[in-house]
């Protein structure tokens, strides 16, 4: 069995702070020697207006490693929310992307050969909310990331606990459609 992380995906959904603090990313892990690293390197080239791809840093000229990359998922077209998406929340993906590495569920050893795509959703509500703590919103994306590279790393969840639990499990959205909540 080869050591190489050809590609890996996870995703996590972690809420629990004041409203529009939520974080839900997803993730893309792979060896950027191959089709992975030609997907990063195209997303990193081919901006969009309104979904600004950047690296995840922890200061302006300090990138982590493995290299991360955070695209929006929400079309970003205000300046207040685009200051905390690449503020607060580009700085919580680096944390959790270091996080990961200092827990293990990235090797170190092979910080400088992986990437990382993070697909990163922020509320729209931050933008037009007075008394956002910043420091609640990063808790919580950090966390979100940390577990989501977690549970890629670590094929969660697993095909039996998802074949096992199938019919246990309805989409809450489904479940507040059904209840014409929305």
């Amino acid at each position: 069995m080869s050591d190489r992380i050809i590609l890996r995906v996870g995703e996590s959904l972690v809420g629990g702070g004041p409203p529009g603090t939520a974080a839900e990313p997803e993730v893309a892990i792979g060896e950027m020697d191959g089709p992975f690293g030609t997907a990063f390197a195209n997303l990193l080239g081919d901006q969009v207006a309104g979904h600004s791809r950047v690296l995840a840093i922890l200061n302006t000229d300090v990138m982590v490693r493995p290299p991360t990359i955070c695209v929006s998922k929400v079309t970003v077209d205000n300046e207040r929310y685009t200051s905390i998406l690449m503020g607060t929340v580009q700085y919580a993906t680096a944390m959790g992307v270091l996080d990961s590495v200092r827990s293990g569920d990235i090797p170190k050893a092979k910080a400088n050969d992986l990437g990382i795509i993070v697909s990163v959703w922020l509320n729209p509500s931050v933008a037009t909310d007075d008394n956002l703590d910043h420091q609640i919103l990063f808790g919580i994306h950090r966390k979100a990331i940390a577990q989501a590279i977690a549970k890629a790393m670590n094929h969660e969840p697993s095909i039996d606990w998802l074949l096992e639990n199938q019919d246990k499990i309805v989409h809450k959205y489904f479940e507040k459609g059904l209840k014409g909540e929305i």
